[in-house]
């Protein structure tokens, strides 16, 4: 791009060579010799221009590639509570619309900030030789363009700001529409679903209408100086030429050079104006890849569970600061234990074993595993022990096999068959006409809600675990198949831990205990009879599931 600039900067010196030399003294070997030099200097910039172009567009398409690996990577560190704080939607935004914004920002810097610099000074220089205090008028349009644009920067970073947090707003609006479109259509929901689609677009609208009206100022303020100078230099260039001070030639040259400097002005003023309208995706960007985790991987911890041992050591836990969700829970879990957890809603079930495989740390106390703190263990160690089936079950698309490789890349055929059959999936999978070759679809649109229930749990039990954690994940299975999923559990695995969430006490009563959680509390720990004796709610709520009583 260096030598671009120093080809086009050059030529213009030929060319009043030639007119102040070979046509004025009407020399025409000197013309045809600086003639041929004038059309090299022009092969040899646009040879340059194309080789800057060429590499600018492939170092600004890797810097994108790059810059998205690098803001993946990173999100893939975040806790769950990181994730929280920054919103799906906004960290989408992120790696999309902002990476594509600083995208084009350095594809026109790598050329343009080189290029206009280089113009302006080598440009400048020229000109001085040539037309010396002539070229004094740009010493005065300078700081007045660079003023205006500094002024104009100010003003619009903020709109452009407020416009790409709306971004964010936006893209949560369209993915939970059409993430959840079947409720939308179930409650007709259409009309609000528009309603706030486009309350959300227009606040973007707003925002980039109202910064685009000042920078279109930028264009006409840019013209009206560039003609200013123009002016300016045929009125006192022309003086000097009937003076005799200025060659004809030397001021052809200095309008090609005021035309030069003009115009790297008006691309640096663009890219100005780029900048402040790629700042706050920088800023974005930048925010995330600064982030500092909170939770720590932790990567010379302990890469050994002992076994399935669970304690909770007077935990407390909330999401924010200044709320708690679980509130001074004492409770111990025994390697090889079936353990059930029941409760209201809200009551804390979910997040207490989100503790346990380290989902979320606890604000106060410790959880235990195998006799040592989770904190204590290597991240991926203490997670490849644990399995945990969430209540939200989520497929990725590819094959059945591909899914349940998810525990075990390595799993062999039988291995799948066996963790098929514990969790009851085996025989809707050979109903498949490719059985474990079977495609699912995007979030496994294709199987029902106790199909992809059962397959997470196979998915899950094929990381052969310490624990299982089983948060409501048999919600969607009928009481004939939810049995047989429990009595395969405390047949064929029952040396790993398991921690079955439900709702249904059908699910959990030959639990070898059961824990009532109420309110972020640990109400009561027992087996089914021992709380059948004592525990008059979860007595009244066998009562109302079995026999239909109020």
């Amino acid at each position: 791009m260096i030598l671009e600039v120093l080809m086009e900067v050059l030529i213009p010196a030929i060319m009043a060579q030639i007119i102040d030399k070979g046509v004025a003294e009407m020399d025409m070997a000197y013309i045809l010799t600086m003639s041929f030099f004038l059309v090299l200097s022009a092969l040899c910039s646009l040879l340059f221009g194309v080789l800057g172009s060429k590499f600018g567009s492939e170092a600004g398409a890797g810097f994108a590639t790059n810059l998205r690996h690098d803001l993946y990577v990173k999100v893939q560190e975040f806790s769950f509570s990181d994730i929280d704080r920054f919103s799906t939607s906004s960290l989408i935004t992120r790696l999309t619309t902002d990476v594509q914004r600083v995208q084009q920002l350095f594809m026109m810097s790598i050329r343009m900030f080189v290029r206009s610099p280089m113009m302006l000074i080598f440009a400048s220089v020229m000109a001085y030789r040539a037309g010396g205090i002539l070229s004094a008028i740009f010493a005065v349009i300078i700081p007045i363009l660079a003023i205006a644009v500094l002024i104009l920067v100010k003003i619009t970073h903020g709109y452009f700001s407020a416009a790409f947090k709306g971004y964010d707003r936006f893209n949560q609006v369209v993915g939970e529409n059409l993430s959840g479109i079947r409720t939308v259509k179930a409650f007709v929901r259409e009309g609000e679903e528009k309603e706030k689609f486009r309350e959300s677009s227009d606040y973007i609208r707003y925002n980039f209408t109202k910064a685009q009206k000042m920078m279109a100022i930028m264009s006409p303020m840019m013209m009206f100086v560039s003609y200013g100078c123009m002016i300016a230099i045929c009125y006192f260039g022309a003086r000097l030429v009937n003076v005799g001070s200025l060659d004809t030639g030397a001021l052809m040259s200095i309008f090609t050079y005021s035309g030069q400097i003009l115009s790297s002005l008006m691309m640096t003023g663009m890219i100005v104006v780029m900048y402040t309208m790629t700042k706050p995706s920088m800023e974005r960007i930048s925010e995330v890849l600064s982030f500092s985790p909170t939770m720590d991987e932790n990567e010379d911890g302990e890469k050994t569970v002992k076994d399935g041992s669970v304690v909770f050591n007077h935990v407390s836990f909330g999401y924010k600061k200044g709320s708690t969700c679980l509130k001074d829970i004492n409770l111990e879990i025994k390697s090889g234990e079936m353990v059930g957890v029941i409760g209201t809603t809200g009551s804390g079930k979910s997040t207490l074993v989100s503790l346990i495989a380290r989902l979320y740390d606890t604000t106060e106390g410790s959880v235990m595993v195998g006799g040592k703190d989770v904190r204590d263990y290597n991240l991926t160690a203490l997670r490849n022990s644990v399995s945990v089936v969430l209540q939200k079950n989520t497929l990725f698309s590819g094959t059945v096999e591909e899914n349940l490789r998810w525990g075990n890349e390595n799993a062999t055929e039988e291995e799948m068959t066996k963790a098929a059959d514990i969790a009851s999936a085996l025989p809707f999978i050979r109903e498949k006409e490719d059985g474990f070759k079977s495609r699912v679809e995007q979030g496994g649109a294709n199987f029902s809600g106790g199909q992809r229930q059962r397959l997470c749990i196979a998915r899950a039990l094929l990381k052969s675990p310490k624990i299982l954690i089983m948060d409501d994940s048999t919600s969607a299975v009928d009481t004939a198949t939810d049995r047989k999923i429990r009595e395969a559990l405390r047949r064929d695995v029952n040396s790993m831990t398991r921690i079955i969430i439900s709702q249904r006490i059908s699910s959990i009563e030959d639990a070898d205990k059961i824990v009532i959680m109420n309110a972020g509390t640990i109400e009561d720990v027992g087996t089914h009879e021992e709380l059948l004796a004592r525990n008059v709610g979860y007595r009244t709520l066998f009562e109302t599931q079995t026999r239909g009583k109020d």
